[in-house]
């Protein structure tokens, strides 16, 4: 009897009958065979909405017959055959079975699509044509073909063709031959051009916002050039609203003017920001942080803005402003005049402990920096930036219980470049570079003469779909006379260590070293060094599209030629592919020890685009 019962349940499960209950309420229950799930949909929807009151169920069985050809034949199927049985019931509801027997669909055998005008010859429609979803060959479908339709009028109003029409559209049948011929035959028309542009509701200079306008006046109208004019205004950080309005209404001898109306942001605004570090501190205790940012986005009618942040810690009080004057261009040519005072440490200074027999770290090396400069700053339409400076920077630092204060005037010339394969945060490749050479001389009234040169490189590639590589290369140089390094102050020194150099040790705690005694006590602090090497590989692996794991190796070090010493550090990680950004968690372990830093390991929180 088991037996029977499962045998029997088997045969109900597999039998198409069972699976027929397709829709139902108290009123009418609706059961379709013949068909699979996705037909089974597609007839749904074409019966619309089950009945409410008897006298909707009349209406509802009247016209299913109906609904339900149209449904087949959207799909090709002209020559299906339905049988309908209606069972009525007093007390419950109504059971209306349709079994359906599709037969031959009706197949496409030609496709007749024809251009007049311009845009035949234009890129974006070649690329279109290659793409469309109707081929030879297949069942015929309603839906494609209203969807080709819809493609091809939309893109000759993307591209400005405001008066496109079609001059014949439609499907040919032939019932005996079970085929379709399907006909589109399209004008253009003349193609549309930009306009006069006009702004509303800014009091910025006009010659400064007609810089931001990416058309020429009369060039062909793309509702893409729309999208990035407005993608710019935003860039700027002027305005809170923008609306980029095409006047079809006012066009003249298919010339577009443009309204563009801008709300401007608040005069002032300030931003507060809460964090805590743990690990950094000498004392290796939690270093709660506060950051104050007041931003001025427009100062006045030629756009100048500024910028100040205060950032507190204990250890690393920060004050920096910003004036941003534009020059040639709102966002591609800007002047940047910037102050700053900053209370930074660097490296780390350990004591001798006698009872030990080893060194223990007592605190780091301490600086304070006064700054001010100038940069100006260009983009260019390739994607390179570059950027030419002159800084002044004054720094106090003790160094081996001796006390420094060089000056010093740097001219400083960058040059980056960054590809991503797209826009967004967590891209599957690209590549970065940098760039960056500054130079001091004593007959220009700097301490010593000093070259400082440095690149960097970042690449991403995904060869493989879910499995991801990022790799990256840090190299700088100083160039001076080695009885003037303890003069490099030690915002120019290289050091290295930290989430962005050799994970699984501290940040910047690694690079050259001095001993020295100072009454009777034996102490050592890392000073940095006149060269950086630091290179990484890292694999990721997507368990889904927002989560993933990674492991990777960095090595490396920051050095003198009197002390060269690579580390190498490994590691895992779980990166969480978050709205705002990659959120990286990552366990790095020094795989070799070194004279300040004995069998390390540290945990990396980090959050942001690796590009």
């Amino acid at each position: 009897m088991k037996k029977i019962l499962y045998l029997s349940l088997c045969f109900l499960l597999f039998t198409p009958s069972f699976w027929a209950h397709a829709i139902s309420n108290d009123l009418i229950q609706v059961k379709i065979t013949g068909v699979g799930s996705k037909l089974r949909q597609n007839i749904i929807a074409h019966l619309g909405q089950l009945p409410k009151s008897k006298s909707q169920r009349h209406a509802f069985i009247f016209n299913a017959k109906t609904n339900i050809n149209d449904a087949l034949e959207s799909v090709g199927y002209y020559q299906s055959s339905l049988a309908v049985n209606l069972t009525r019931a007093s007390h419950s509801a109504w059971v209306y079975e349709i079994s359906i027997a599709l037969n031959d669909p009706i197949i496409v055998k030609d496709v007749d699509i024809k251009v007049d005008g311009s845009l035949a010859s234009e890129a974006a429609y070649a690329k279109w044509f290659s793409l469309i979803p109707i081929k030879i060959g297949d069942r015929l479908n309603h839906g494609r073909y209203e969807t080709t339709k819809s493609q091809l009028i939309g893109l000759a109003l993307e591209n400005g063709f405001f008066n496109a029409s079609y001059k014949q559209s439609q499907i040919q049948i032939n019932r005996i031959t079970k085929s379709a011929s399907i006909v589109l035959h399209f004008k253009s028309g003349d193609r549309f051009k930009f306009g006069q542009v006009d702004f509303v509701g800014s009091d910025l200079d006009k010659t400064l916002l007609h810089e931001l306008v990416p058309f020429e006046h009369e060039s062909y109208y793309s509702t893409d050039k729309i999208s990035e004019f407005s993608s710019i205004l935003s860039q700027t950080g002027y305005f809170r609203s923008i609306k980029v309005l095409p006047k079809l209404n006012e066009s003249e001898n298919e010339v577009v003017p443009i309204k563009v109306e801008t709300q401007n942001r608040a005069p002032h605004s300030i931003e507060v920001g809460l964090g805590a570090d743990f690990g950094s501190s000498s004392e290796r205790e939690l270093e709660p942080r506060v950051r104050l940012t007041w931003h001025t986005p427009q100062i006045n009618r030629h756009g100048h803005s500024q910028q100040t942040s205060f950032e507190w810690s204990r250890e690393r009080p920060k004050l920096r402003t910003t004036y941003t004057i534009p020059l040639s261009h709102p966002i591609n040519d800007q002047l940047k005049i910037q102050v700053g005072l900053i209370r930074d440490k660097y490296g780390v200074t350990q004591k001798f402990d006698t009872k030990d027999g080893d060194f223990r770290t007592s605190g780091k090396l301490e600086s304070e920096q006064f700054l001010y400069g100038a940069a100006r700053q260009q983009i260019f339409k390739n994607n390179w930036i570059m950027s030419y400076s002159i800084k002044s920077l004054k720094e106090v630092y003790t160094q081996e219980d001796m006390e420094y204060s060089p000056l010093y005037y740097l001219l400083g010339l960058s040059f980056s470049r960054t590809i991503r394969s797209d826009d967004s945060l967590d891209p599957k490749s690209g590549f970065r570079q940098d760039y960056h050479f500054e130079y001091a001389d004593k007959y220009l009234g700097s301490a010593i003469r000093l070259a400082k040169l440095e690149a960097s490189y970042k690449w991403i590639v995904t060869p493989i779909e879910r499995h991801r590589f990022v790799s990256r290369l840090d190299l700088g140089v100083n160039i001076a006379t080695s009885d003037q390094l303890a003069l490099i102050p030690p915002s120019l020194r290289y050091f290295a260590g930290g989430d962005q150099s050799i994970r699984g040790y501290g940040f910047q705690e690694l690079g050259p070293y001095r001993d020295y005694i100072i009454d009777g006590q034996k102490y050592r602090q890392v000073i940095g060094g006149r060269y950086l090497a630091v290179a990484s590989v890292e694999y990721q692996y997507y368990l889904t599209p927002k989560w993933r794991i990674a492991t990777f190796v960095d090595a490396g070090n920051a050095y003198d030629l009197s002390q060269f010493k690579p580390l190498v550090s490994t590691g895992l990680g779980i990166h969480w592919i978050s709205p705002v950004g990659p959120i990286r968690l990552n366990l790095g372990v020094g795989v070799n020890n070194n004279n300040t830093a004995k069998t390390p390991w540290r945990i990396h929180l980090t959050m942001g685009s690796e590009l």
